[in-house]
């Protein structure tokens, strides 16, 4: 049309000159400039470009084009329309007015660089400028543009049209282009992006066609196609990565149109090329390269369910990439390499955990040849993707504990891709990823999965001393993660990959030491486990390998490890000459060192012989020890020996005595241990004298020692223990100090008392003193053998009971101030005086050491606590006798107290309140809620939450407290109950809590109950709410935590083949825990007793209260859901509380248990409740009336529930046998069932023939006469259910639930067990694993004893056995998991990406059709009126159909239904693609005749007296299509408007289809028309 028009305009204006000169000299618009484009085109086609009109082209171009690229209308930049048009008229001035004007116009563009109009300009006039003569020119501006788009922000038009306009102008303008793309520094970071974009500008050129076929050729470069791999696999973009695929496509496409082999220069001589060519493998070539096109392009989807069945094709992919005849690979590894890092760097991590589940299986089917490529990816991106701890979680169905699928297939991996490498590349290898294991913090489950990996690698000498430093570092990241059970095997496996990997002879037993001390031995490394035993027998095996050590023998040879320790100690031992009396105590990880390898040794030496003898043990230790036990027994009489020595000689005395206990089923027989304890006992006495003299005699003066009066005090403290275990007799050497110590720290402390101004040695002294006291009250509480006599014990406690409790002690005077030089960790120093902020940490010691020895008071004299101040007679100690004052001094001391010091003042209180709980409730309160906000605060700090929080339980939660709280009924019980809740909601945070709560309570309430502690038993009934919560707690973990939990259970069930299990104490701080404790409580509790009577029977109607309440705030759920789990946990402790229950309690409940049964459950609860109802009618027949009132309601209202009843009778011959007369009760079984057999719901029938069966066959074995009239019936049901055959699964469904468990194998007197409570009831029903509790955890959890007649733990059947498959109603079709068997599928989903593959813009800016346009994308005449639809969903509907069918616009009602969610989630982002338009109803009218004007014709999706057969219809090219209402169709006086009406054929009885149906039917058809070219005038 517009080309008729511009002929009609010249041929009216005889003047072509004229008409340019009034189309420039009017508004400057859009419109205008098309117009002048396209009169300048058609002047250009025909040939007069000579005389004026070439000048006057030159006018137009100079005068004003060139301005409107510059400038708009309005004053600011021209928008794009404006832009395309001025720049397609310049380059037909330029052709009009001759090259001149080109070459001025480039070369004033070029300096113009790098704006928007510049490269306008220079797009237009580079098709004008000449090969030859322009040729410099040319190649500035190839140069300048290429440096244009690779700086990143370029207008999109540089690649869009001036890059191919250069391409296509001459070689000399490609080749500087070429030249320019790789002046570029590979690899420079960004680069990938702008690099392909010039290389798509270029790609007509670069990758030619056979007519066009140049020298310059990119498939020969291999900088080219390591971009284009670059593209693929690591860029962010969807854009940059469709380039580089289209890229490859074209190469691919042109090598075999070509048919010419080539080949790209290989990386490395040894490897194949990046990309080659021959003509005798084409078909091969080909199906290669499109099932790697294929993948790339379905793995942009990033749809796992699309993703999943091309996975086979990765497969192919590998086995053409190898020869089967020399075994090395054809094509480059680095194309596979693309396709994982792919996988791996999407968002979506189900598909990363198939790429890196999918590369680790390739080692266990193939083996593929070695490729520094491969060994790189590995120790680069694929470590990375190892390190997302989401990878390692269970597959669905697999076990509790038994590990993660993916940690086993890496340990698979590692060992076979080891296995494969060439010998002189494997250390590199395991170098490199142990060292990429240290560079960055690994979360606690990748890490230990990969050391599990490193760990199971058979054994080669493949690392050196370079590769155990390594080590080490990995172990520092292990170290990082709060997982202690993890941490501690991660430490573990690191251990014994060094045994396994460590070349011998390549590292000394210095750094194997060092490495050693990399491990926490409370974690790890302690005696008596399997790790411990191997690391020795792998001294033993390469002892004289190692190389020569520092400290080794210096005579040339090897140094053999008793060498070693023995010169290790000496060492150690050995005082440096430099030392200074000021010096600080050494650090303790030497004293580490050495007792770790002293008792290496030793144990080393033990399994050199067969047979360990006490004798030959003692003479191992004496020889490395000598050095060690002269010193320690010089200590007593030799006053001047150096302080480091003495200090380092007491270090590893306290090293070798903790780390000599064995752990595992050894510990009580072990000869070193006594060995040793007998050689450190040879030297009590000197130790003992010298630590009495350095406490005692003023030899302590500096903040400094502080830390040696603590190491003296834990060396007293081993040598009491020692002497205790020997035997405590009368003037023992450790006996004789004791009391000496204890009466001069009373004298100095009572000196102390009487200084005004004391010095720094004074109050040192001081806080010496007060710390020893402390310590000598700890171990007369340990060990009641050191309780003084009466004397002198008197005299002490009232000297104690006499220190004011809040008097702070006092810094000392300026005067004469000691300045202490501290060195830090990493070799610095600071400067520390005695009235710095260091003392308030002296301070605090003192008042805990003060509190410490006040708590020992209070326990000793607990008797002569008065419960008021009138109550004292005679105040002889005060602290105890005044305990109102105390209980005020500890308030206080609690704010002033660190949180890691605190544990006495709490142990205080708890003695205290019990004795004014009922006198000054107020402050007990005060006491509940400051201690209660000092927890609180506390709980992200680990090491001092959990005995913190320990001390508060005992002290809030004293069974005392509870009682007397109780009976008051007053503010305090209230309090105590709100900080209950409060540690509840806190458990829901921090797992744990609440397990250290119950366990105390019911601990307390058992020892009360059998007499043993203080209080009541009947307080327990008061506080019943703790252990009903406790009986339904556990919270839905996210998948993080049970994660965790996972991998902990796995490293448990792993038993003793890791040494953490045998190390770590298991804290029993899970979730299930809470529920044993409670339920192993009352599997304790007497039902005899009244007190326990009331207490369960108060506790079971608060269950079914529960229950109740759970099932009014929903009553639908999902299962597995919290609300599932409440109520499940609810009838497990019911039954478990059922044998309590007696005939009058049960009148009272029985009409809840018989209405939880029509409550909507899940399939679980239902069992459990039909259990109870059986249970309860076999105990007890009098309820069977109200059993059978049960089927008496209607069955509209009871609906299905009516199976729970139905079930509880098909146990018909457990409820009766505790009935005398049979008769009745079988009778109206027979009655009840053969009723529901006539249920109109299917389920009903089924379990309804079910109860007839079990009554039917019950009567016949008790031969009951009476029922033979109903034979003929029966018989006649039963037997056509048995021959069932009717439509659908009737018959299978009939036979399913006869072999289900419920009704074939349960025994509900046989299977009453915690055992088919706890485990096989909720894994045969289909509940979480996570609700499982095995019977091994109520047996290992010994906190609590179990029940004397537990032989009710364990079912008498074989219900154990079976499995949910052998029950399971689920349907066994095909499931999507066959997909994964499949080797390669014919055909797989290939999601279209409509894009054509030329040079791709991404100016989001562009018009819609102009955008359309440059992704290849058909655009229709088509345009789609839907103003009249009023639903959002309908309209998002519609917006993607149109988009996805090209139409031309969509018009709706009002532009804001865009922002609707609903338009939003049917349309998923269609509305960006496709044009819309506003036309609100009232204007549809004035808006069809427009339209109706320019051609189109109207149709209307409606059903007339005339509308015409879709069937029959033939659209027009301009068609416009108008919906109607959902509910009204298309208006009356609209349906005049349509030039016609078409209806869609149908054959159904429903008369109309949705709206958004109906418009996607007619869209469908007129572009299948457009398509087929069968349009034509309406018909």
């Amino acid at each position: 049309m517009e080309r008729v028009l511009v002929d009609a305009l010249l041929t009216q204006s005889r003047e072509p000159c004229a008409l340019l000169g009034a189309l420039c000299g009017g508004e400057a618009t859009a419109e205008r400039a098309e117009t002048l484009r396209l009169v300048l085109q058609r002047l250009e086609e025909r040939g007069a470009g000579a005389g004026a009109l070439a000048k006057a082209a030159h006018e137009v171009a100079r005068g004003h084009l060139v301005p409107l690229l510059y400038v708009s209308q309005g004053g600011g930049p021209a928008s794009p329309r404006v832009l395309r048009a001025a720049s397609a008229a310049l380059r037909s001035c330029a052709r009009l007015a001759g090259p001149e004007l080109a070459v001025t116009l480039a070369e004033e563009a070029l300096r113009g660089l790098p704006d928007a109009p510049a490269v306008e300009l220079l797009a237009a006039v580079v098709p004008c400028l000449r090969a030859s003569e322009d040729a410099p020119l040319l190649r500035c501006l190839a140069r300048a543009s290429v440096e244009l788009a690779l700086a990143g922000d370029a207008p999109p038009a540089v690649g869009a049209r001036l890059l191919p306009a250069l391409a296509q102008s001459a070689e000399p303008a490609l080749r500087a282009a070429w030249d320019a793309l790789g002046s570029v520094e590979p690899g420079a970071e960004g680069s990938t992006g702008p690099e392909l974009l010039v290389l798509c500008a270029l790609a007509e050129k670069l990758l030619p066609k056979p007519e066009h076929h140049r020298d310059l050729d990119a498939r020969l470069c291999g900088r080219f196609w390591r971009t284009v791999q670059a593209g693929m696999s690591r860029a962010q973009d969807a854009l940059t990565r469709k380039r580089a695929r289209y890229l490859l496509q074209r190469a691919v496409q042109v090598s075999a149109e070509l048919a010419v082999d080539c080949s790209c220069d290989p990386q490395d001589t040894k490897g194949p090329s990046l990309f080659w060519w021959s003509e005798k493998k084409k078909d091969d070539l080909l199906k290669f390269w499109e099932n790697y096109i294929l993948i790339m392009e379905v793995l942009e989807g990033n749809q796992i369910h699309v993703i999943k069945p091309v996975l086979p094709k990765l497969n192919s992919l590998f086995e053409c990439a190898v020869s089967e005849e020399n075994g090395r690979w054809l094509f480059h590894p680095s194309w596979h390499v693309c396709i994982y890092r792919r996988m791996f760097e999407g968002e979506n991590k189900i598909l990363a955990k198939e790429g890196v589940t999918h590369f680790l299986e390739l080692y266990e089917v193939k083996s593929l040849p070695y490729s520094p490529e491969l060994s790189e990816f590995i120790t680069g991106p694929l470590m990375d993707a190892l390190s997302e701890s989401c990878l390692y979680s269970r597959s669905p169905g697999q076990p509790l504990g038994s590990g993660s699928p993916l940690g086993l297939k890496l340990q698979k991996f590692l060992v076979a891709y080891v296995s494969l490498l060439p010998q002189e590349t494997k250390s590199h290898f395991l170098l490199k990823f142990i060292q990429r294991m240290a560079d960055r913090h690994w979360c606690a489950v990748p890490v230990l999965f990969l050391s599990k990996a490193l760990a199971s690698m058979p054994s080669c000498k493949a690392l050196g001393g370079e590769g155990l430093l390594a080590l080490r570092d990995v172990l520092q990241c292990t170290m990082i993660t709060h997982q202690v059970l993890l941490r501690g095997a991660a430490q573990c496996y690191l251990l014994q990959t060094a045994m396994r990997l460590v070349d011998v002879e390549k590292v000394s037993l210095s750094d194997v030491s060092a490495f050693l001390m990399s491990l926490r031995q409370e974690e790890s490394l302690g005696r008596g486990t399997q790790l411990w035993t191997e690391l020795c027998d792998w001294l033993r095996v390469n002892e004289r390998y190692f190389k020569q050590s520092s400290i080794g023998g210096s005579d040339g040879h090897e140094a053999s490890l008793n060498a070693y320790v023995k010169n290790l100690v000496q060492e150690f031992v050995k005082s440096p000459g430099w030392e200074k009396e000021s010096s600080f105590m050494p650090d303790w990880l030497e004293a580490r060192l050495t007792a770790l390898m002293v008792l290496l040794a030793v144990d080393v030496e033990g399994m050199k012989t067969k047979f360990r003898e006490k004798q030959r043990t003692q003479n191992v230790l004496r020889i490395f020890l000598d050095p060690w036990l002269d010193a320690l027994g010089k200590l007593g009489s030799h006053a001047y020996m150096p302080l480091l020595r003495t200090d380092r000689c007491l270090q590893l005395l306290v090293r070798l005595l903790h780390s000599c206990v064995p752990r595992g089923s050894g510990a009580q027989d072990d000869e070193v241990s006594a060995a040793l304890r007998a050689s450190v006992m040879s030297a009590a006495e000197s130790v003992s004298q010298f630590v009495l003299r350095r406490l005692t005699m003023n030899e302590l003066q500096d903040v400094a020692d502080l830390d040696r009066c603590q190491l003296y005090l834990t060396v007293l403290a081993e040598l009491v223990s020692l002497q205790v275990k020997l035997g405590w007799k009368a003037g023992n050497p450790v006996s004789r100090v004791i009391s000496p110590l204890r009466n001069a720290c009373v004298r100095h402390l009572q000196e102390a008392e009487g200084r005004q101004e004391p010095t720094l040695s004074h109050q040192v002294q001081t806080v010496v003193s007060m710390a020893t006291l402390a310590a000598l009250c700890e171990a007369a509480d340990r060990h009641p053998v050191l309780q003084p006599d009466s004397s002198s014990a008197e005299a002490v406690d009232r000297f104690l009971s006499a220190l004011p409790l809040s008097r702070v002690l006092q810094k000392p005077r300026s005067e004469g101030q000691s300045i202490g030089v501290c060195p830090l960790e990493n070799g610095s120093v600071f400067e520390e005086s005695s009235s710095s902020q260091g003392w308030g940490k002296v301070v605090a010691q003192y008042l805990h050491d003060q509190w410490v020895c006040l708590s020992f008071l209070l326990r000793k004299h607990q008797g002569l606590i008065p419960a008021t101040e009138s109550d004292v007679l005679k105040c002889c100690l005060p602290a105890v006798e005044m305990p109102v004052p105390t209980l005020q001094s500890a308030l206080d001391v609690l704010t002033v107290l660190p949180a890691g010091l605190v544990l006495p003042v709490f142990h205080c209180m708890e003695v205290l309140v019990p004795k004014l709980l009922t006198s000054e409730e107020t402050l007990c309160i005060e006491s509940f809620d400051v201690a209660w906000k000092m927890i609180s605060s506390l709980s992200n700090t680990q090491l001092t939450f959990w005995p913190n929080l320990k001390a508060f339980v005992h002290f809030v939660f004293n069974n005392e407290i509870l009682t007397i709280a109780a009976k008051l009924k007053g503010p305090a019980y209230y309090k105590i109950k709100e900080i209950m809740c409060k540690m509840i909601e806190m458990s829901s945070i921090k797992s744990g809590v609440f397990n250290i709560l119950i366990h105390h309570c019911c601990q307390s309430w058992l020892a009360a109950a059998s007499g043993v502690a203080q209080g009541s038993f009947s307080s327990a009934k008061d506080y019943s709410e703790l252990v009903l919560e406790a009986c339904v707690f556990g919270t839905v973990f996210r998948r993080d935590q049970r994660l965790i939990q996972d991998v902990q259970t796995f490293i448990e069930n792993l038993g003793q083949g890791c040494a953490a299990n045998i190390i770590l104490e298991n804290t029993k701080r899970e979730d299930y825990y809470v529920r044993i404790c409670a339920i192993k409580f009352l599997c304790l509790l007497d039902g005899s007793d009244v007190n326990h009577k009331l207490f369960l029977e108060d506790l079971a109607i608060k269950l079914l209260d529960k229950d109740e309440s759970a099932s009014r705030s929903r009553t639908r759920y999902h299962e597995n859901s919290l609300q599932h789990r409440v109520k499940n946990r609810v009838w497990q402790t019911l039954l478990v509380l059922f044998p309590a229950f007696d005939q009058n309690f049960l009148h009272g409940i029985i009409d809840k248990v018989f209405h939880a049964g029509f409550t909507n459950n899940q399939a679980s609860i239902k069992y459990f409740i039909e259990w109870l109802i059986i249970l309860i009618l076999h105990k007890f027949p009098e309820f069977l009336p109200k059993f059978w009132a049960c089927f008496s309601y209607g069955e509209e209202k009871i609906k299905t529930s009516i199976c729970t009843f139905l079930s509880v009778l098909s146990h018909l011959d457990i409820i009766v046998q505790n009935i005398p007369e049979k008769k009745l009760v079988l009778k109206q079984a027979l009655t009840v069932a053969l009723q529901w057999c006539l249920s109109h719901n299917f389920s009903v029938r089924l379990y309804a023939l079910v109860a007839l069966k079990k009554a039917w066959y019950l009567c016949k074995a008790l031969q009951f006469e009476e029922c033979g009239a109903w034979t003929t019936v029966i018989e006649c049901s039963l037997s056509q259910a048995e021959s069932m055959h009717g439509a659908g699964n009737a018959r299978k469904n009939w036979q399913r639930i006869q072999d289900h468990f419920f009704f074939s194998t349960f025994h509900p007197l046989k299977d009453y067990s915690l055992e088919t409570l706890f485990y096989t009831f909720p894994r045969l029903s289909g509940v979480t694993e996570e609700e499982w509790i095995a019977l091994d955890k109520f047996a290992n959890f010994t906190d609590i004893p179990s029940n004397a007649g537990s032989q009710w733990y364990l079912s008498g059947t074989t219900l154990g056995e079976l499995s949910p498959g052998d029950w399971s109603q689920q349907d066994q079709g095909s499931t999507l998991g066959e997909a994964d068997s499949q080797s390669e599928w014919a055909d797989v989903q290939k999601k279209i990406i409509p894009w054509g593959h030329s040079a791709l813009d991404s100016d989001l800016e562009l018009e819609f059709q102009d955008r359309a346009a440059k992704l290849g994308k058909s655009i229709s005449r088509l345009i789609v009126v839907a103003s009249l639809i009023d639903k959002p969903t309908n309209l998002g509907g519609l917006c993607r159909t149109c988009e996805v069918f090209g139409a031309a616009v969509l018009v709706v009602g009002s532009l804001q239904c865009v922002s609707d969610r609903q338009f939003q989630h049917l349309s998923v982002s269609a509305e960006q693609w496709l044009p819309l338009v506003e036309v609100r109803p009232s204007q549809l009218m004035d808006y069809l005749q427009q339209k109706k004007a320019e051609g189109y014709t109207v149709i209307g999706v409606e059903q007339t007296a005339q509308s015409s057969d879709l069937a029959q219809y033939r659209f027009p090219e301009k068609s416009l299509l108008l919906l109607g209402n959902e509910r009204e169709g298309i208006p009356v006086n609209l349906i005049q408007q349509l030039d016609v009406c078409v209806e869609i054929p149908q054959q159904g009885i429903i008369r109309s289809l949705n709206v958004h149906v109906s418009g996607a039917l007619l869209i469908w058809e007129y572009t299948r028309q457009q398509l087929l070219g069968c349009a034509g005038p309406p018909s």
